[in-house]
This record gives structure tokens, sequence and C-alpha cells, in this order.
């Protein structure tokens, strides 16, 4: 089995920044993709961002230029560095880790832009 833990989200004003992090354990296999998907209250779960252990990334088009993600394989653990939030990036954030057919979800944390 593999666990995920979240850590980073809170309140921050528009135009601040966050950094979350998700550090997976258990049955880990390094060939995987992880990554964050958000979501709000009415509307279905969105990506935000995925790395996969080479290095390749996907982003949402929302977050270009805003958001960061990077990766410690050494440390199972990725990062979302997000800069200039605005109020529209509130929502639950969660990690994800995907390896063939192997999904898993983290506990999601909060992430709230005020304006």
């Amino acid at each position: 089995q593999v666990q995920l833990a979240e850590s980073g989200g809170g309140l921050v004003q528009a135009g601040g920044s966050l950094r979350l992090s998700c550090t997976a354990s258990g049955s880990i296999f390094s060939v995987n993709v992880m990554g964050w998907y958000r979501q709000v209250p009415g509307k279905q779960r969105e990506l935000v961002a995925t790395m996969t252990n080479g290095g390749s990334t996907n982003y949402a088009n929302s977050v270009k230029g805003r958001f960061t993600i990077s990766r410690d394989n050494a440390k199972n653990t990725v990062y979302l560095q997000m800069n200039s939030l605005n109020p529209d990036d509130t929502a639950v954030y969660y990690c994800n880790y995907k390896h063939w057919g192997l999904e898993v979800w983290g506990q999601g944390t909060l992430v709230t832009v005020s304006s």
C-alpha cells in the first residue's frame, strides 16, 4: 500500500505565496507520477500539476507561470510552490500518486486565498 501525507495549506492574501508538500510512504514504485489536483464544492476535481519521476511536468493553463511543481525522488516527496495566488485558487488541494493502474489520493489540504 501507498500512503500520502500532505502539508502546507492555509490562509493567504491575494498576491501571496504558499508551498505544499506531499510525502509518499509504503510500497513505492520508482516509476510513478506524482502531482496535485484541486476541488471546490460543487465542481469536479481538476488537475493542477503533475510530475513524473523523470522530471516531465504537466500544468493546468490556469496556473502556468504562477505555480511550480518539483520533487525529491530520494524522499518520495512532491512540492507545489504557488505564487501570485488569487481567490480563484481557493480549493482543497489533493496529492496524487499514480503507477500504472494504481492511483492513490491524499486526504487533501485547504488553501484559502482572501481578496
